[in-house]
């Protein structure tokens, strides 16, 4: 059986907890889906820590079910870039329904993702419903929600290292295994490119709901 260690815990101060909850929310309320890049290079060391951030999130059964996947490689990045299109152009103009492209015409999103060549690297994140040790083949649990879980962490670390993002999800996403070359237990659950913005760079004028629409407080009955 694992053994287990004490939790380093640092009890703050409730003035402190306050400051620092809304620190972080207004560092995470600037961040912005963003399409255009700048062909800067993010530095090697500056990806691998914020993967090791995404890989702090909780799982089911601590399994940790995932794979992140980086791609800088010009070629392959056209690759996935073509492949991600012709989905996309089929789903634009076949698959989704009107209420659907109504919904994404205030965003100015098309079946077009130059944002794929342009990025500096691009983090590809596979879910993996199995491994295996050996001959012995052993289930992973919560897949979904704990590769959810993740890619929440790994936006929140990719916006606090002063870079950006989107989380591309061009259905279906078979053709991510295959050029990657991923074995059959590893399935891709989004695609992330990463960098610096292009200057000059608009994002859509959008609104975040109030906190009175997202929460509600249990009232206590008498």
């Amino acid at each position: 059986m694992q053994g287990f260690i004490p939790y380093d815990f640092n009890l703050l101060l409730p003035d402190e907890q306050v400051r620092r909850a809304r620190e972080f929310y207004e560092l995470c309320n600037r961040r912005r889906s963003v399409r255009e890049f700048s062909d800067k290079v993010v530095p090697k060391e500056v990806i691998e820590l914020i993967l090791k951030t995404a890989g702090t999130a909780p799982s089911g059964a601590n399994k940790q079910p995932w794979q992140f996947v980086v791609v800088t490689e010009p070629n392959v990045k056209h690759q996935i870039r073509l492949a991600a299109e012709k989905e996309e152009k089929e789903s634009y103009e076949h698959r989704m329904s009107d209420e659907w492209l109504e919904d994404l015409e205030p965003l100015g999103t098309d079946w077009h993702k130059e944002f794929i060549d342009a990025a500096p690297a691009l983090i590809v994140v596979f879910a993996l419903s199995y491994e295996r040790e050996g001959e012995k083949v052993r289930k992973n649990y919560y897949v979904k929600e704990s590769v959810g879980i993740a890619v929440g962490f790994l936006l929140a670390a990719i916006h606090n290292a002063g870079l950006v993002s989107l989380t591309h999800t061009p259905s279906p996403m078979e053709f991510l295994g295959k050029i990657l070359g991923r074995p059959e237990n590893e399935k891709a659950f989004v695609l992330m490119p990463v960098g610096y913005p292009k200057d000059g760079v608009m994002v859509p004028d959008i609104k975040r709901k109030e906190l009175g629409e997202i929460m509600r407080w249990k009232k206590v009955e008498s």
